[in-house]
């Protein structure tokens, strides 16, 4: 899967899933502030996540994750073959 690809599907599950603006989600726009996170949505977006790319999330995926950015990476170092990452 391509890196747009990964950034596109994101985009698309997270606007429906946490019902924003999918033009708010941006790069470089905090994750938690943009789609109004608490403690139990983050655990939404951990099911959302492993069902719609098939991997398990720990939790401690989550310490380095602020921007939209991250996330892209984080997902794409988990669904992209290893020797491409």
């Amino acid at each position: 899967m391509q890196t747009e690809e990964i950034v596109a599907k994101i985009n698309s599950f997270l606007s429906e899933e946490f019902e924003v603006d999918v033009d708010t989600i941006t790069p470089d726009a905090v994750l938690k502030d943009t789609l109004g996170l608490d403690s139990l949505d983050y655990i939404d977006l951990v099911v959302v996540i492993e069902t719609n790319f098939a991997f398990k999330v720990q939790p401690e995926d989550f310490t380095g994750i602020v921007t939209f950015q991250d996330f892209y990476d984080y997902v794409a170092t988990k669904v992209q073959p290893k020797e491409l990452v």
